[in-house]
């Protein structure tokens, strides 16, 4: 293969020597002499491109020793590299050199000589103080920005050209071309924010030889991950999705980062928190199943790991509206099944939850909720399905879909309906995994909870010191309090009498106890789930913002 590419060691001396002589480029004579020797130069290089795309680096210097040198020295050279497709020739051939795995300090040296190579290659600020380089261009009638600028939107093209499998000059540069394109992705990380280098990371984010090993560099894709995450580079949807999928510890990292953001932006309202998660891309890019339940994954051990915190229970339901509201929007594209998404939980269950309060007319809300517990009621208990991966599954659901909890509060006070079913829900929502006996006193708690305050409604005048002795009621059980704050937060916003006291109620649950999270979560989440339902509660819309505004700062 090498002896009919054209390339000896005797044809690289003959250049090398050349670029000897060239070395003196403000001489007329060697200008001449470059300019005379151009088109076969760049003949040669291609000729040397189709022998080392064939080997590795070790064995390209151990065949041609002088290689480096003289794609060294031709770098450097303002005529050469200024010449037709010279520049993009060289890069071919470094990326030939550089080494994925080097093995010793001698390659260690060579790929980062290689790199300095290609930053000097394409990078404006590594070339514009070359006083030579800025008087060659001068000659030609550019400025130095028109220049760098078509120079590096050349060499772009042609290597995503190359990887996309077109002919260039000749030879097939898609064969073996998978074997390269790791050193490519290596050599591109200096480089990713590039003004003009965004049609290469997508070209190699989206290239795929179909072989089981990924042909990317891992510091590659973390670079560009960590660039998109800080906001210096700006991709598509598709090349941002084919990152995560290919690469988990970007996924996760993008997460994780997303949640931190989220829990300390939740004193604001849900719908800057979700202006956070589409700015991420990430309910978009969760579309696709293999990505969704990566994401699901990580607020599962987020939710383990805090004991169910309110704060990461607010964050996927807001995500999870961001997603269901991305999945809608692809209807005119191919879709995935929703059993994609939610593979353990029956069909009937997740499509119950995934409807909309707001296409639900006000009377429908009831009877909505209560087919809903019913369906979690048999799922849970009657089909005796209480192991814990069971539990946690259902209950894990239902999280996403919190707001069918808010709701399931606000008809615990407003409808004069038997509530059993809906009471069961909003237990299980705060107590997934209590036993049976222990399941029961907190019903028993909780009933107790809605009837004092239903008969609260119905008194004419009612005072702070009314519900204080509910907040203050005795009990062992976490998931009671939580319950019974709920219910609290619920009645001061959807009762007349609890308008009034609003504003002292929640002054004194701040002051008298460590529940700011909580508070704050419930509003924001309440107000959210309650301006879906019209103008009927805008009054208790209004005053959640306004109690937001009011205590959301309190230390």
């Amino acid at each position: 293969m090498v002896e009919d590419s054209g390339v000896s060691n005797s044809s690289i001396e003959f250049w090398l020597n050349k670029t000897l002589e060239w070395d003196q480029i403000t001489t007329l004579e060697s200008q001449q002499d470059v300019c005379l020797h151009l088109p076969e130069l760049q003949e040669f290089l291609l000729q040397i491109y189709g022998a080392l795309k064939h080997m590795s680096s070790t064995t390209a210097v151990q065949t041609f020793p002088l290689i480096g040198q003289l794609l060294g020295r031709l770098c450097w050279n303002p005529f050469v590299i200024g010449y037709d497709e010279c520049q993009k020739i060289l890069i071919c051939c470094l990326c030939c050199l550089y080494s994925g795995e080097p093995q010793n300090p001698l390659e260690l040296k060579a790929n980062s000589w290689i790199q300095k190579s290609l930053c000097h290659l394409l990078s404006i600020c590594g070339m514009g103080n070359h006083t030579d380089i800025n008087k060659f261009i001068s000659t030609l009638g550019f400025t130095s920005i028109d220049y760098y600028s078509k120079l590096i939107e050349n060499i772009v093209s042609s290597l995503v050209a190359e990887l996309h499998g077109t002919q260039v000059n000749g030879f097939n540069s898609q064969q073996n071309i998978s074997c390269r394109v790791t050193s490519m992705s290596l050599l591109c990380v200096p480089l990713i924010t590039l003004p003009g280098i965004k049609p290469l990371l997508e070209a190699l984010l989206n290239y795929h030889d179909h072989g089981p090993e990924e042909v990317l560099h891992s510091q590659f894709l973390e670079a560009v991950n960590e660039a998109i995450l800080r906001k210096n580079i700006s991709l598509s949807e598709t090349a941002v999705r084919q990152l995560w999928l290919r690469h988990l510890p970007s996924l996760e990292k993008a997460v994780l980062r997303n949640i931190e953001q989220l829990i300390s932006s939740q004193t604001k309202s849900m719908q800057e928190m979700a202006y956070v998660i589409k700015d991420s891309l990430l309910h978009r890019a969760a579309c696709h199943p293999a990505v969704f339940r990566t994401i699901d994954e990580i607020f599962k051990n987020a939710l383990l790991e805090t004991d169910g915190a309110q704060e990461i229970m607010t964050v996927m339901q807001v995500f999870t509206q961001c997603f269901v509201q991305a999945y809608h929007e692809n209807n005119k594209q191919h879709k995935f099944p929703l059993k994609a998404y939610f593979p353990h939980n029956p069909h009937s269950l997740v499509m119950a939850l995934l409807k909309s309060p707001s296409d639900l007319p006000d009377n429908g809300v009831y009877q909505h909720l209560d087919h809903l517990a019913g369906m979690l009621k048999t799922t849970v208990e009657i089909k005796g399905s209480e192991s814990l991966d069971e539990l946690f599954n259902n209950w894990f659901l239902l999280i996403h879909f919190g707001e069918w909890a808010d709701l399931t509060a606000k008809q615990l006070l407003l409808s004069q309906a038997k509530f059993s079913n809906l009471l069961w829900l909003l237990v299980f929502y705060y107590s997934p995994n209590n036993m049976n006996l222990q399941r029961t006193q907190i019903m028993v708690e909780a009933r107790s909870a809605c009837d004092y305050l239903a008969s609260l409604s119905r008194m004419p005048t009612i005072s702070v010191t009314d519900l204080q002795t509910l907040f203050n009621s005795k009990t062992t059980l976490t998931a009671t309090k939580h319950i019974v704050m709920h219910l609290i937060i619920s009645f001061v916003l959807f009762t007349p009498n609890g308008h009034s006291i609003a504003r002292e109620l929640i002054a004194y649950i701040l002051a008298e106890s460590d529940e700011i999270p909580q508070v704050t979560g419930l509003l924001i989440r309440i107000s959210n789930t309650t301006s879906q339902l019209g103008v009927k509660y805008q009054c208790s819309v209004k005053l959640a913002n306004d109690l937001l505004q009011e205590f959301q700062y309190s230390p």
